[in-house]
């Protein structure tokens, strides 16, 4: 049984003695230098999706945590979005940096170049969005989704690699793990979205609901349905994931350094 807190979280994540940043990924870091398996986190909302991680990114230490499990074998509709957030709360997290890999609606967009996104569209159903049950009913302020503050070292940091860097972008979430069909992404496409995937709600809103700064990092590894040439091929996802990792790794890397300056 999920027991309420009372009064709701009033940690100062700022003040703790070392400055922990978090890292969510699928298969883009699994291969991460340096990986020292931690316990599987329990919560109050069931158990999060694989094992906490201390990995090496760069030159910094970092807590990560894979979305979908062991083995990319949790689904996205499936993932236990609140157990994942409540992990890295319990852990005193300063910031979370989710990396994302996405398939491309806008036009200016291609396969190997990475996003750094401003909003997002949900279209996803069914997903557990609050700790409402926990920390009480919450409308909290949604109309900027990721951290200013993570969103700058991030585009800092893109700035200093020599990789193709977008700046701005929609990110619109759909519900999986089926791909979406030329229709629907014609209609993502006129509801402004730039780019699509499929995990960064809840996760996004959870992280807002818990104060802990979040910024996303993509990497384009398709072009979206009806936006390309005929069927898409995981083979060809995979390839483009293979690719382009080591240049999301690159920014990502360079940007945990200049946040923990910034929130230490």
């Amino acid at each position: 049984m999920i027991e309420r807190v009372n009064p709701p979280l009033s940690k100062d994540r700022n003040t703790e003695a070392r400055t922990i940043i978090g890292i969510i990924g699928g298969t883009i870091a699994q291969n991460a230098d340096g990986a020292t398996p931690g316990e599987s986190p329990s919560t109050p909302f069931g158990d999060a999706s694989a094992s906490m991680q201390t990995i090496a990114i760069g030159q910094a230490n970092v807590l990560y945590l894979a979305r979908h499990g062991p083995g990319h074998s949790i689904a996205p509709h499936d993932i236990n979005y609140r157990a994942n957030l409540w992990a890295f709360h319990e852990a005193s997290v300063s910031a979370i940096v989710a990396m994302y890999a996405v398939g491309a609606i806008a036009d200016i967009l291609a396969v190997g170049d990475i996003v750094i996104p401003d909003q997002i569209i949900d279209y996803t159903w069914g997903r557990n969005g609050s700790f409402g049950e926990i920390l009480g009913l919450n409308h909290f302020d949604f109309s900027e989704p990721f951290s200013p503050l993570v969103r700058h070292q991030l585009l800092l940091s893109g700035e200093k690699s020599s990789r193709t860097v977008h700046t701005t972008g929609t990110y619109g979430c759909t519900q999986g793990p089926r791909l979406e069909t030329s229709a629907e992404i014609e209609r993502l496409r006129k509801d402004g979205c730039d780019l699509v995937g499929m995990t960064a709600m809840p996760e996004a809103a959870l992280a807002r609901e818990l104060s802990i700064p979040f910024g996303s990092i993509c990497l384009v590894v398709n072009a979206a349905a009806g936006r390309g040439d005929g069927p898409i091929q995981k083979r060809t996802i995979q390839s483009a994931i293979a690719q382009g990792s080591p240049n999301l790794l690159d920014i990502v890397g360079r940007t945990v350094p200049g946040l923990k300056n910034s929130l230490g």
